[in-house]
């Protein structure tokens, strides 16, 4: 039976955009909610702030205070997202790094990530996020070609995205990621490649390609008072009806297997089904998630893990606000649920998590595992594949494999 342990990790959700992306699902707060009279930023900043002492007193409690081959470890991950964190003064981010840093200890060599809009009324100051202690900027770029940029409601343009990246680059960033989208609406893939040639242009050390998902959170039921995602506006919605149309599953299948074949040219790792990157750059925070390590989580919307129970908060702002910066009395918990994972559950999940890797899974884990039953499926058609790391065998996903990996990861829940 596996027991809680500390986190690894630690992910604040800093929820404020200047629009929203008719595409976005993410917890996100924009227009008048972001700016103006109506918007709660200081308010919502202050409750994130208290939020993690909060939790760093429950981690306490459990675990002891963070300490160097203690119990409690420091951490070695620090993520902002959102949102767009880089709107975010940087005093605040400064005052919520000081808080991690002393109620949760961090690791000299940490990552710790801002994720940024690449717009000059975006990317905020590369400069004053490297000096409070920023060593990684994640950009959402999703495209360099700029009609697809206006079909998915973005801001900026391609040479915003040019700019973005090198001004990272001077104010001394270590690290910088691109997130870039396929199967959007009227790409061909000829328009895929010249993005994909553009981003390896301005040389970034990562890259994150996403199929775009037009998902329905309401239709699945998680976007009620303690639900993690908000309601899907209106406009939104018919923005995605129009869209699902002109999505295509073969072009999308050719559109991975392009950029597959092209960055392993270039000498990048895939090391998971959906990033790439140059060697030692590789994405810590999301492979703590990968590896099914706990981590801790802040902010509306955010999940924790703590090896055995999966905790998040509600979207809603206000009450998250109300709950952990009262009128009277001391902060509680803000709304939100937890669920505790079973044995099976917890192998399932082990299992899936390691296949999305391209190191894959002990190949022994077939003989006592729900992948026993499906391995032999799973390897006639093609989507396994035996391989060898240090001595040991492993299996892992195939290029058909990825492309296909939902089907073999349904027969594994």
């Amino acid at each position: 039976m596996s027991k809680p342990r500390p986190p690894v990790a630690l992910y604040l959700h800093l929820p404020f955009c200047l629009a929203r992306c008719p595409y976005c699902d993410f917890v996100v707060y924009a227009g008048g909610d972001a700016r103006g009279p109506r918007a709660r930023t200081e308010h919502l900043y202050a409750a994130v702030a208290r939020e993690l002492e909060l939790r760093a007193d429950a981690l306490d409690g459990r675990f002891g205070r963070p300490d160097v081959g203690g119990p409690r470890e420091p951490l070695r991950s620090v993520y902002f997202g959102g949102g767009t964190p880089s709107l975010v003064p940087v005093e605040w981010l400064e005052r919520l790094l000081a808080v991690v840093r002393d109620r949760y200890g961090v690791v000299s060599d940490a990552e710790v990530t801002l994720e940024a809009n690449p717009g000059p009324e975006e990317r905020g100051d590369p400069a004053a996020f490297r000096r409070v202690g920023f060593t990684r900027i994640s950009f959402g770029a999703q495209s360099l070609d700029e009609g697809e940029l206006r079909r998915l409601g973005r801001r900026h343009s391609p040479d915003d995205v040019a700019a973005a990246v090198a001004g990272a680059r001077a104010a001394g960033i270590g690290s910088v990621n691109l997130d870039l989208l396929y199967d959007v609406p009227g790409q061909s893939l000829a328009a895929w490649e010249t993005t994909l040639q553009a981003a390896l242009a301005l040389r970034p050390d990562h890259l994150s390609l996403y199929a775009l998902t037009l998902d329905d959170p309401d239709a699945e039921g998680i976007t009620g008072r303690e639900g993690d995602h908000l309601p899907t506006p209106p406009g939104a919605r018919r923005w995605r009806e129009r869209a699902r149309l002109e999505q295509d599953e073969d072009r999308a299948a050719d559109q991975y297997g392009l950029a597959t074949d092209l960055l392993a040219a270039e000498g990048w790792r895939g090391y998971e089904i959906s990033n790439w990157s140059r060697p030692g750059h590789e994405s810590r925070h999301n492979l703590a998630y990968w590896e099914r390590r706990p981590y801790e989580a802040v902010g509306p919307g955010a999940h924790a893990f703590d090896g055995v129970v999966r905790r998040w908060n509600a979207a809603t702002k206000d009450p998250y606000i109300a709950a952990l910066l009262p009128a009277q009395g001391a902060a509680a918990e803000p709304p939100g649920g937890r669920e505790t994972i079973t044995p099976e559950t917890a192998t399932s999940e082990r299992i899936i998590l390691a296949l999305r890797l391209d190191v894959g899974v002990p190949a022994a884990w077939a003989d006592r595992s729900p992948l026993a039953d499906s391995r032999e499926w799973a390897e006639s058609a093609g989507l396994l594949e035996s391989m060898e790391v240090g001595g040991e065998a492993r299996l892992r996903l195939t290029l058909r494999g990825r492309l296909l990996s939902n089907e073999l990861f349904a027969r594994l829940v």
